[in-house]
């Protein structure tokens, strides 16, 4: 798993010739993870399209069809690059590397014959660093972020020298005292010290310069141009991220930038990201007053959140995403419409029962192409951004298979975006953007329009293919049952390689978290079933209330009932596996679980002795403690409907920590100190209390990582300690009379 190369998402040319990408490489021995930038030749479907009549909630996403013409290359190899984004004249792109002064913006000289980088220069020399970068479609700027001091607001020089003297003055202090004023002090894995983000934007100079910017031109090169910041203020600007489609865009003019961000006075219990709008140029002498004078909201209406804003081809309009309901960050995200000169918004998803993800705007302004899960699937979708006689937006799914990070030919005929499953990380893909494909108002298809023809798929890369070609794998196996409320819920199983039937097999029972998440048919590094059946397990995997993918209710459903129809669809649908896998051994189960996944398997551990063995990764063990360590306060006074001074018996009523009289199944604890998410606490709380029952138990404790595992020895390190837990509890496979 190490050895695969982590494919980002891809960046077609402005001539349609060529796509960029960038690839992450794990050095196991080193301890780290580079990205590298590469390109492979844009290449149209290598056979006609076939009709495929099955339901896309039943087809399989495996790599695509067709068979590819190949040609994937890294072509900068001497350093580090990652987000490579092209200039509009394709003659140059610009990437993120950290080869000197930490992160910045460099720019690469591209030759579109022969897709060779001739030449590469930097950009920035901020000491704040910058990532993020974009370009203006006239070319003349880069928009990008940085971490700033908001009171470091003046003219472009002022702004410079007062970042580096504060960054400098830190560094040297012997004091590293915090004062705190407001929550949100901490997001994620690090403690903001007094910093902000904001977006600066930069003017590309014709040829190389100075980067300092403030020494007199040398060698026939002319000072770099200052960045200015056009989101002066104590706000993050634009919001804070874990991935995903960009939170800011050009206007197709240059003229003027959209972004999110949240202006609530307490951003912790708040998810009210607005749109604003700001011009980018403006006069030498502007002061960081006048550029707030320019900016305007334009969404202040809606106290939820607004997120992900692209302007249309000709400018009129601005797609981007929306919730409805204040305080909620997994009410459904719906694609609205922004008509720059009315100031009016439209829903183009009204009725749609899934989420919109990534999406990209076809060329002729007709249609918007977006993904959306369905079920254990991510779907493309084009819905029409006009509206039919009725007033409804048509929409139809065109590609099956789990796909994201959406981009189109420039000639908007060709759909371009990334590809996994659950036996194949990410690949580029293609799809023709046209067709008709299957009616689809929910999410679903259309009742009674199940035979309809979806568009055909070709890779565009294949960079892991020959790894992966070595290694044996099963597909996901998905089953369906009755679950809690008598809904149905879906589940899947993943058998171990030289699968034999007439064997038993331990089971490996994992529990996703979010909890607004789910199972897909996709690909994972910290989590991943075919790594974890490898070794001679079926994996078995339960998509319960609060699940993604299966419309907005179901999701709904876990709000304030953390351990009930959730934990009933668990142990529902592990009976259902045991009684149509005979394979399975009944008495060998383990159950592992992360985030929301560790909360239950604490859950699990004072309400059942099925399970022999237990890993808790991350979990919260004392809802009323963890309130107060987390960093998003909103999350835990949605999904508890208050605080635990205002609503005191919910938090008791779903707490594991108040069932711990009834702890016996040996359990594995792993937490991080710097998850600020779910606190370490929360993991001291459950294995002091483990080891004060005598119940058998064990802590991985990682004191360089946060809510995720990511380096990569700690990686290692973590799915060896998980697997010779459970193997030393449920008996290795192969013994037992196996």
């Amino acid at each position: 798993m190490m050895a695969l190369k982590r494919v980002e998402e891809p960046e077609v040319s402005p001539d349609g010739r060529w796509v960029l990408f960038a690839a992450v490489d794990v050095d196991l021995k080193a301890n780290t993870k580079t990205a590298h930038v590469w390109v492979v030749p844009f290449h149209q479907a290598p056979a006609p399209s076939t009709a495929q009549n099955d339901s896309p909630a039943n087809r399989s996403a495996a790599p695509g069809t067709g068979e590819g013409n190949g040609g994937e290359r890294e072509i900068i190899s001497d350093q580090d690059g990652d987000r490579p984004r092209w200039a509009p004249d394709g003659k140059r792109f610009a990437f993120i590397s950290t080869k000197e002064n930490g992160a910045q913006i460099w720019i690469a000289d591209f030759d579109a014959a022969s897709g060779q980088v001739t030449g590469k220069h930097r950009l920035t020399a901020l000491g704040t660093e910058a990532d993020g970068e974009l370009w203006s479609p006239d070319g003349k700027n880069i928009l990008f972020k940085s971490e700033v001091y908001p009171e470091c607001q003046g003219m472009p020089a002022e702004e410079t020298g007062c970042n580096e003297s504060k960054l400098e003055e830190r560094k040297n202090s012997k004091v590293k005292a915090l004062e705190f004023t407001h929550l949100l002090y901490r997001h994620w894995n690090a403690y903001k010290e007094g910093k902000r983000t904001h977006l600066l934007v930069i003017e590309v100079p014709e040829g190389l310069c100075d980067q300092s910017g403030r020494q007199p031109p040398n060698q026939g090169r002319n000072s770099c141009p200052l960045a200015r910041d056009l989101t002066p203020g104590d706000y993050d600007a634009p919001v804070f991220s874990l991935g995903g489609q960009d939170d800011y865009a050009f206007s197709p003019d240059g003229r003027e930038i959209c972004y999110a961000s949240n202006h609530d006075p307490q951003p912790a219990i708040s998810t009210n990201n607005d749109l604003f709008t700001v011009p980018v140029n403006f006069p030498a002498a502007a002061t960081s007053k006048d550029v707030l004078a320019a900016t305007k909201n334009i969404t202040a209406g809606n106290q939820a959140a607004d997120n992900t804003p692209l302007y249309s081809p000709d400018g009129a309009s601005i797609a981007y995403r929306a919730q409805q309901r204040p305080g909620y960050e997994s009410d459904r995200w719906r694609l609205l419409l922004y008509d720059r000169k009315t100031g009016g918004s439209r829903d183009l998803t009204e009725g749609f029962d899934h989420w919109v993800g990534s999406f990209v705007w076809g060329r002729d302004l007709r249609r918007i192409y977006f993904s959306a899960e369905h079920e254990r699937h991510s779907l493309i979708y084009a819905v029409d951004t006009i509206p039919s006689s009725n007033g409804r937006h048509f929409r139809r799914s065109l590609v099956s298979g789990y796909n994201d990070d959406l981009a189109i030919t420039p000639d908007g005929k060709t759909l371009v975006f990334s590809r996994m499953s659950m036996v194949a990380p990410n690949e580029i893909h293609a799809a023709a953007a046209s067709g008709d494909g299957c009616p689809s108002q929910t999410g679903d298809v259309d009742e009674g329009k199940w035979n309809c023809s979806l568009n055909t798929d070709w890779p565009l890369t294949r960079v892991n293919q020959g790894r992966l070609s070595e290694i044996h794998m099963s597909e996901a196996e998905a089953f369906s049952f009755d679950g809690a409320h008598g809904d149905k819920v879906e589940g899947s199983i993943v058998k171990p390689p030289n699968f034999d039937s007439s064997r038993k097999y331990p089971v490996k029972f994992l529990i996703h978290g979010g909890p607004e998440g789910a199972w897909g048919d996709d690909w994972s590094y910290r989590w991943n079933p075919e790594l974890f059946a490898a070794s001679g397990y079926v994996v078995v995997m339960i998509n319960f209330h609060g699940s993604t993918g299966y419309g907005q209710k179901f999701i709904d459903a876990i709000n304030g009932d953390w351990g009930g129809a959730p934990f009933e669809d668990l142990m529902k649908g592990l009976d259902y596996a045991e009684q149509h896998y005979p394979f399975m051994d009944k008495e060998r189960e383990c159950a592992l679980g992360a985030s929301y996944g560790g909360y239950m398997a604490n859950w699990i551990l004072g309400h059942t002795d099925r399970f022999k063995c237990i890993v808790s990764h991350d979990g919260m063990f004392n809802a009323e403690s963890a309130w107060g360590a987390t960093e998003e306060l909103w999350f835990n006074e949605w999904e508890f409907k208050g605080t635990p001074y205002s609503n005191r018996e919910l938090y008791r009523k779903w707490s594991p920590h108040l069932s711990a009289a009834n702890f016996k199944t040996p359990t594995l604890v792993v937490h991080s100190q710097l998850d600020y998410r779910l606190d370490v606490s929360q993991g001291f709380d459950l294995f002091t209390t483990l080891q004060r029952l005598g119940v058998p138990s064990k802590m991985l404790y990682f004191p360089d990582e946060g809510h995720w595992v990511l380096k990569p020895q700690n990686s290692q390190l973590w799915y060896k300690t998980v697997d010779d837990w459970v193997d030393q509890w449920v008996g290795k496979p192969g013994t037992r009379g196996q």
